[in-house]
């Protein structure tokens, strides 16, 4: 975890995993590096939170890996899901449903399935393409921790590789354009970017 500036109450906290993605922000707000996975964005993101004050909302910037044949560009997300998560199995066991999909846009948007598994392989990207349309491994945790803490949450993607074989290798060669791309969408869209 790393967090750079200070959090206020009247701006937002611009999120990513790592220093690759955000190499190309020119921004005065606050800035914060959770690392790769789940864990790691709920830990910082709770940390980070949990130190106040809480942030006027959040925004997510990152990578994902597109599920379906011509996706590309940049994304506002509609929706989460937990891909890695066994909820049915889960809620058989208990009764109770853990980890449902969580709504993070009012105006609708692809689905982003979140899981730790980087998904590399032709068979695990067809049957997670049933589900969503974009894939990450931090979206679901940080949306989860915001959504507890009652702060909003913006969640953008920007497509980096096709999920699958040679998803890895995509990444590493087009992580530099993405984050230029990344800079660019908060410039123009975050009004407080430049202030």
């Amino acid at each position: 975890m790393e967090l750079s500036g200070h959090i206020a109450a009247d701006r937002p906290l611009l999120v990513l995993a790592v220093k690759e993605e955000a190499q190309f922000l020119d921004t005065d707000l606050p800035v914060l590096l959770t690392g790769m996975g789940k864990v790691n964005a709920a830990g910082a993101l709770a940390a980070a939170l949990g130190r106040g004050p809480y942030p006027s909302r959040v925004v997510n910037l990152g990578t994902a890996g597109a599920l379906r044949p011509g996706w590309t560009g940049t994304h506002v997300i509609g929706s989460v899901l937990q891909h890695d998560l066994d909820s049915d199995v889960l809620a058989a066991l208990t009764g109770e449903v853990y980890g449902p999909p969580l709504d993070v846009s009012d105006r609708g948007g692809p689905t982003l399935a979140t899981g730790d598994s980087f998904i590399a392989d032709e068979e695990a990207r067809a049957r997670l393409a049933l589900r969503a349309h974009l894939v990450d491994m931090e979206g679901y945790a940080l949306a989860s921790v915001a959504q507890r803490a009652g702060v909003p949450l913006r969640i953008v993607k920007h497509v980096s590789d096709e999920a699958g074989e040679g998803a890895a290798r995509t990444w590493r060669e087009s992580v530099a354009d993405c984050a230029r791309v990344l800079a660019a969408w908060a410039e123009a869209n975050i009004p407080e970017y430049t202030a």
